[in-house]
């Protein structure tokens, strides 16, 4: 204990690891014509208009992720809710119970409209890119878009009674 408070108040010099081995690549700066790119080829946002994709713009990030990254696991936290711009990915329902999402597509609405866990698991099939909307902004991107709003409501609806109908069979 006592070395290690040495160290830290200067006594005994430590040089600290060397930069040049503790560099990390940072992923390229996205810019806001590509994001207002990738904005337009979402299906949900076509009817938007360009002031109001410029503002999910100033709210959504994009992110780049390889094949077999878990986006969400069941029953844990969600704080993101994505739009998928390129590739695919998994949602895995129950063990047996999986489908696929692709460009155009979104997940993660619900943990972030109720609070409530994952309710799926979504892996990347393919690499991905995607634009992600952080929690803290999520209210502001339904009511910069409500045209997606309504889009959530019906996929919402749609994947309810899709549940009701493998209860029922």
């Amino acid at each position: 204990m006592e070395f290690v408070s040495r160290i830290m108040d200067g006594t005994i010099s430590y040089p600290g690891p060397d930069p040049s081995e503790t560099s990390v690549a940072l992923p390229p700066k996205v810019r806001p014509s590509d994001k207002m790119s990738y904005l337009e080829r979402v299906p949900v946002l076509e009817n938007c208009t360009k002031g109001q994709l410029r503002a999910i713009s100033r709210i959504a990030e994009v992110m780049e992720v390889p094949t077999g990254q878990i986006l969400a696991r069941t029953g844990e936290r969600g704080d993101q809710f994505f739009f998928i711009i390129d590739g695919a990915a998994r949602v895995d329902i129950a063990p047996d119970v999986h489908h696929r999402v692709g460009p155009g597509e979104f997940f993660g609405e619900m943990s972030l409209l109720d609070g409530g866990p994952r309710s799926a698991t979504v892996v990347a099939d393919t690499p991905l890119r995607l634009l992600v909307i952080h929690r803290r902004n999520f209210w502001k991107l339904l009511k910069e878009a409500p045209v997606l709003t309504e889009r959530i409501l019906v996929s919402l609806s749609q994947r309810v009674r899709r549940a009701e109908k493998a209860i029922t069979a």
